[in-house]
């Protein structure tokens, strides 16, 4: 491999085997992707539902629909959304700093989990667990499978990103973040009611 391979630098191929790991929050999973690159870039399996069900990830992950979130400017902020579908997150261009927060009732809500994502991670995020995140370069292609369709009637469980009580460590100040006024209005944890699993 070229030591130009893809954009991103060496640490983009340092995984050698796809490992799924667990975390502190229940069923959200962090995939460790391979890639393989020389000078014209690189490619991956970004899902492959064999393999993830073999090393962890649930059978009934049943996708329905594939979105992409494109972001052109280093510090676009989103979340804190917990939508009615499970998610697969994966990126196929860029940086984020990903912050996870348990919305779930029980003894775990409000637990966080924080990840820098690059294209050679990928995310399983259950379904009631608030995802959010911020770009640190620009260009972000951001890619997630669900097992619902998105319907505007859908119910959306949301919190705000700059809540001291789930005290994110975000890369780029939210001040100076580039923030929807949607995201900015979010309600604060205490006020938020708990997602029943």
């Amino acid at each position: 491999m070229s030591a130009r391979a893809g954009a991103g630098g060496p640490e983009l191929f340092a995984n050698t085997e796809l490992v799924v790991r667990t975390t502190s929050i229940p069923g959200l999973l962090v995939v460790d992707l391979v890639l393989h690159g020389d000078e014209r870039g690189w490619f991956k399996e970004s899902f492959q539902r064999e393999k993830l069900v073999g090393l962890g990830l649930p059978a009934d992950f049943a996708i329905v629909q594939n979105n992409v979130s494109s972001n052109r400017e280093r510090g676009v902020t989103r979340g804190i959304h917990a939508e009615p579908w499970n998610k697969y997150i994966s990126l196929t261009r860029g940086q984020v700093h990903a912050a996870i927060v348990d919305l779930r009732s029980g003894a775990n809500f409000g637990a966080v989990e924080q990840f820098r994502l690059t294209p050679a991670q990928a995310i399983f995020v259950p379904r009631g667990c608030g995802n959010s995140y911020q770009t640190l370069t620009p260009d972000v292609e951001y890619s997630y499978l669900v097992d619902a369709h998105w319907s505007p009637d859908a119910r959306y469980t949301s919190c705000n990103l700059g809540d001291a009580d789930l005290a994110i460590d975000w890369p780029i100040p939210l001040e100076q973040a580039i923030i929807s006024d949607k995201d900015r209005a979010h309600p604060r944890l205490r006020d938020v009611v708990p997602v029943t699993p």
